[in-house]
């Protein structure tokens, strides 16, 4: 595991903290999910631009 430091703006520190307790989880906890939620998004986004979102490895899944 990295040890990371990671500054927010004050502008959304509050709705963070608030988005974090909403759904039960630390803050750490919280801002992980939502980092690996976006590089999978990311990731999609690129599949689907090289034409292969319709059907990944043939087993029904898509994005």
């Amino acid at each position: 595991m990295t040890a990371m430091t990671l500054r927010i703006p004050d502008e959304i520190n509050a709705s963070i903290k608030a988005g974090a307790a909403a759904a039960g989880l630390s803050l750490n906890a919280y801002i992980v999910r939502a980092a690996q939620r976006q590089a999978v998004l990311d990731s999609a986004r690129r599949l689907a631009s090289l034409g292969l979102g319709e059907d990944l490895g043939g087993e029904g899944d898509a994005l």
